[in-house]
């Protein structure tokens, strides 16, 4: 059996492997989306209507659907085999999510210091869990990139391309996640 045929089979299953991942996480999501549906708007305490503002969310929004943009850009560069394209827009696909990141940060400070925190009411926990945990997933794919961005300087160009495809899977399905934010945590309150 040729090292390639290894290389792809091995690649072949944390494909597989990766996909049962995004398979759970996209549970876990479901989870969440339900029970913030359950406990908004709340009882007491602030509504969000009163909270959200479209500008920090419209902002945050064009940053980090854009780097999917920059991303397939990027994937452009693999078929290619264009490791400057490559590096170039991992590079700005981390600027785009790390502006998103900035936005986050801020609107997350803004509550607090209003005294809207987790313990307030189950609709600010639920929110709190929900846009966190995404907000997690967005720093561990910002931590990835540097991760990419070195292997892509070491690492032979089939062994980077097959684990920048992986990377992709992941970025893309928190830029799906965010759009179901978008839709069920924000929208319905702003319009």
């Amino acid at each position: 059996m040729s090292s390639k045929t290894i290389s792809q089979d091995l690649f072949g299953d944390k494909r597989i492997g990766f996909f049962i991942y995004l398979f759970v996480e996209a549970v876990m999501f479901s989870t969440l989306f339900a029970t913030y549906i359950i406990y908004t708007p709340p009882q007491t305490g602030p509504h969000p209507g009163e909270l959200f503002e479209w500008k920090t969310i419209i902002l945050a929004s064009i940053f980090l659907l854009s780097s999917s943009g920059t991303l397939l850009l990027s994937e452009k560069g693999l078929n290619d085999r264009n490791m400057k394209l490559i590096m170039t827009e991992i590079g700005l696909t981390f600027l785009l999510g790390a502006a998103f990141m900035y936005f986050e940060i801020e609107e997350f400070r803004k509550f607090i210091m209003e005294g809207h925190v987790i313990s307030t009411n189950n609709f600010l926990s639920s929110y709190y869990v929900l846009v966190g945990l995404h907000a997690s997933h967005v720093t561990f794919g910002l931590g990835w990139m540097i991760v990419l961005f070195i292997q892509g300087r070491i690492l032979p160009f089939n062994l980077f391309k097959e684990k920048h495809k992986i990377f992709n899977y992941y970025w893309h399905f928190v830029d799906v996640i965010w759009v179901i934010i978008l839709l069920v945590v924000y929208a319905p309150y702003l319009l």
